[in-house]
């Protein structure tokens, strides 16, 4: 793939171009991780907060969310993943409290409304 060239514009964002979204995997709603690899160079991943929660969800026989499952799940991560986990579960929460007019759906669905 060529090198594909973006703006950083004044409040310090940037588009991820479609190519590399679409070859990479990223897509709406995906919690994305920045970490400085050198002083030149940051590394962007797409982190997976819930997705250990979710498939204990599936599993479990009852029909409500498993919570001992998702306090264990979050217990485990780090603190720092743990701050991620709050931010990201928190706009979640802030969206469902208004209507979406786009009518998006959010990807866990212990967190979705049915």
């Amino acid at each position: 793939m060529n090198k594909l060239y973006r703006i950083l514009g004044q409040r310090g964002r940037v588009t991820i171009p479609y190519e590399i979204r679409c070859r990479v995997g990223f897509s709406y709603n995906d919690v994305l991780s920045f970490a400085v690899q050198d002083d030149r160079a940051v590394v962007i991943r797409r982190e997976k907060i819930c997705d250990e929660a979710c498939i204990a969800q599936r599993k479990s026989s009852g029909t409500g969310p498993n919570t001992s499952t998702l306090l264990q799940f979050l217990d485990n991560l780090s603190a720092a993943d743990q701050r991620t986990a709050l931010i990201y579960l928190s706009v979640i929460w802030a969206k469902r409290q208004t209507p979406a007019a786009d009518g998006a759906q959010e990807l866990c669905a212990p967190f979705t409304d049915s």
